[in-house]
């Protein structure tokens, strides 16, 4: 990684302290450019580039009338633990704005404890966006256990890889799994999953006090598809035999059921199942996911949801 100039450096500064004038210390803009002895075009610049550079995370407190309402229909429809709906962009293309802070918010507080917490997660973009908005903290007493593999098709380390990111910006120690997500044969599964660190891998994930996974699709645009784990012939057998979503690479139906063989059997995460997990939540948004999250849903594969509002209530026709 290159390293930042003197320029550089003083122009993020610049936008930092005006950045915390704004958002922490709730001067106006007016205000900042009397502090900073700059214009009031300048100090709007400034302000907007401690966001532009996160060097400003924004996260929205008030509860949103409406989305508390979705959040309790929710609730009370899936018998779910933990619910939070977050407001909506008609406008934004992102999947994960919104969600990927208030995943990031529920995970922080699950830390702020003295007594050691087991937090275990899936991978993805969703997931991956949520390590990002995680803050730095202070946590050697915690683990941070990953679900799945953390190996790409090719050999490489993947850039999916959530556990280490959260790993670093808490200071905790981090599990991964060295393994790719799908195993080539069920005989390289049998020869893997046989491995003495991977079973204590497994059992930490088991006893984990909370737990957040992505929700993907199984359809032609898939994720696992896209990133190589899977061949476009086993996702056409898994559409066939009534795939919908995935969790972690376990496929399964509209009602929640995992798919019978196909690629399941060489599925190399710790397996679905919310025994001895206080919370499973799934964190999704995106549209085309509807499916697949109604389905994770109905079959009781996670306990817990954070969503955005259209999202809501759509699962609630």
């Amino acid at each position: 990684m290159s390293r930042k100039t003197e320029p550089e450096n003083d122009r993020l500064d610049d936008a930092a302290r005006a950045g915390w004038l704004y958002y922490i210390a709730g001067n106006t803009q007016d205000e900042i450019a009397r502090t900073l002895g700059v214009s009031r075009q300048t100090a709007q610049r400034r302000v907007s580039l401690s966001v532009s550079e996160r060097l400003i995370k924004v996260r929205l407190d008030h509860p949103l009338a409406n989305c508390m309402a979705l959040a309790d229909r929710l609730r009370a429809k899936f018998s779910l633990e933990h619910v939070e709906v977050v407001p909506a962009d008609p406008q934004s293309t992102s999947d994960t704005i919104g969600i990927a802070e208030a995943a990031a918010a529920e995970l922080e507080k699950a830390l702020d404890s003295q007594h050691p917490v087991i937090a275990s997660v899936g991978t993805g973009r969703t997931l991956r966006a949520m390590a990002e908005q995680v803050s730095p903290m202070d946590c050697p007493q915690h683990k941070i256990v990953s679900l799945v593999g953390n190996i790409a098709p090719d050999g490489s380390a993947s850039i999916f890889d959530v556990a280490s990111r959260i790993g670093d910006r808490v200071r905790a120690p981090y599990y991964p799994m060295p393994l790719p997500v799908i195993a080539t044969t069920v005989h390289e599964k049998n020869l893997l999953v046989s491995q003495k660190t991977l079973r204590n891998i497994v059992d930490l994930a088991e006893q984990a006090d909370v737990t957040f996974v992505g929700i993907g699709t199984i359809d032609n645009d898939a994720a696992l598809l896209r990133d190589g784990f899977v061949k476009p012939d086993e996702i056409r057998s898994l559409i066939r035999a009534g795939a919908v979503g995935e969790i972690t690479g376990w496929a399964f139906d509209i009602e929640g059921n995992l798919i019978d063989g196909l690629t399941n059997d060489r599925v190399l995460s710790v397996p679905l199942k919310l025994t001895n997990r206080r919370r499973v939540i799934g964190v999704s948004m995106a549209p085309q996911r509807m499916k697949a999250i109604r389905g994770a849903l109905a079959g009781g594969l996670i306990n817990g949801l954070i969503t955005n509002e259209i999202m809501a209530s759509s699962l609630l026709q």
